[in-house]
Order: structure tokens, then C-alpha cells, then sequence
């Protein structure tokens, strides 16, 4: 279960820096920004999931909680990053298009690639740090 609170803890990252990439560019909340959000939560939730089942996976092999969130961070970098790069790079297309459609996809792009920079940064950076808050200290059996 704490395991799970830590991995929905991406969430509210991922709100705040949608919010704010609206808010910069002067979109308003609107249907496709809200599917936006929707899109942003499920690759926020994924990518804690990947950087928590890392940690717990080193937890397992004997790792101290303090070493294996470090170690778990450092490791999943690169996944995580590409993550975020390759969803952000793949919607900035649609942020600066001025054909047909593209102010009905341009708040979504900007939700997407908004909460991806503060979310990833955050899943590095604040999820192994709680980590030691959110998981028990039990002795983990070989």
C-alpha cells in the first residue's frame, strides 16, 4: 500500500506542471486539455511504477533503503528520460501548428509537454527521497 501512495504521489506533480504550462501560455482548461491530463497521469503513473519496482527489485538483493533509492534513480534515468522525451518531442509538433484542428490540439500538447517536465523531474528527484517515508522499514527476506 505505501508502495502504491508513493507511485500516486506522480499525480499531483504532474497537475501542477500542466497547470502552469497552461496558465504560461494562456490556454484555458478545456476538453481536450482535460484528455491532456488524462494522458499526462497514465505516463506519470508509469514512470514511478518503473523507478518503484526498480527500488523494491534492489531492496530485495540487500540494497539499505538510502543506497537502493539512489542506485534505483540513477539506474532508471534513462528510461524515464526517454520516456519524457520521446512523448514531449512527439506532441511539440502539434504546439506550434496553425492549420485546421490546431486549437482544439494545441491545449493538449501543451498539458502533455507542461506536466512532463515538472513530473519527470520530480519522479527523479522526489520519489527516491520519500521513498524511506513511504515503505516500511520491515527486513526484506532473501
Amino acid at each position: 500500500m505505501q508502495k502504491a501512495s508513493l507511485i500516486i504521489l506522480n499525480i499531483p506533480l504532474a497537475l501542477v506542471g500542466g497547470l502552469v504550462a497552461l496558465f504560461l501560455t494562456g490556454e484555458n482548461l478545456s476538453v481536450p486539455s482535460s484528455v491532456g491530463f488524462i494522458a499526462l497521469f497514465g505516463i506519470a503513473v508509469g514512470n514511478g511504477l518503473v523507478l518503484v519496482s526498480h527500488i523494491g527489485h534492489l531492496r530485495l538483493h540487500g540494497l539499505e533503503v538510502v543506497e537502493a533509492s539512489i542506485q534505483g534513480a540513477c539506474d532508471r534515468l534513462r528510461p524515464v528520460l526517454m520516456t519524457a522525451m520521446t512523448t514531449g518531442l512527439g506532441l511539440l509538433p502539434l504546439v506550434f501548428s496553425t492549420g485546421t484542428g490546431s486549437e482544439v490540439q494545441r491545449p493538449l500538447a501543451i498539458v502533455v509537454i507542461g506536466g512532463l517536465i515538472s513530473s519527470t523531474f520530480l519522479t527523479l528527484f522526489a520519489i527516491p527521497a520519500f521513498y524511506g517515508w513511504f515503505v516500511k522499514k520491515e527486513r526484506v527476506e532473501f
